[in-house]
């Protein structure tokens, strides 16, 4: 069964995850928080700073299928939110460069494979 990616669209859920110490790259910076729902949110942010309508929404596409990617590696041990921001060079970026970049700073909550390696 697919899971459906839940987005964020309260202003205040914003808004705690942004209270929070980001991870900042030169192309995302990623938010994350758990959540009491237990399942993971995500929530897309880009200014005018980025540049037209159809900059933002390349950016924002971009981000969106870079986390649809990365969704199954996360942990289900506990809901989180996830916030991104992204910045300029987004819209520039292929898919595959923002998947690499959003994997390293979400490390912390994918699923550890072969810990006994360690």
């Amino acid at each position: 069964m697919r899971r459906r990616i839940v987005t964020l669209t309260r202003n205040q859920d914003f808004k705690r995850l942004y209270r929070k110490k980001g991870e900042v790259g030169p192309v995302l910076v990623s938010y994350a928080a758990k959540n009491r729902l237990g399942f993971h949110r995500i929530g897309v942010t880009t200014s005018k700073k980025i540049g037209k309508a159809h900059d933002r929404n390349r950016a924002r596409r971009v981000i969106r299928e870079a986390f649809r990617l990365l969704a199954p590696s996360l942990t289900e041990k506990a809901g989180y939110d996830f916030v991104f921001v992204a910045r300029v060079r987004t819209t520039s970026c292929s898919m595959q460069e923002v998947y690499r970049l959003m994997k390293k700073q979400l490390a912390p909550y994918l699923k550890q494979h072969d810990e006994t390696d360690a």
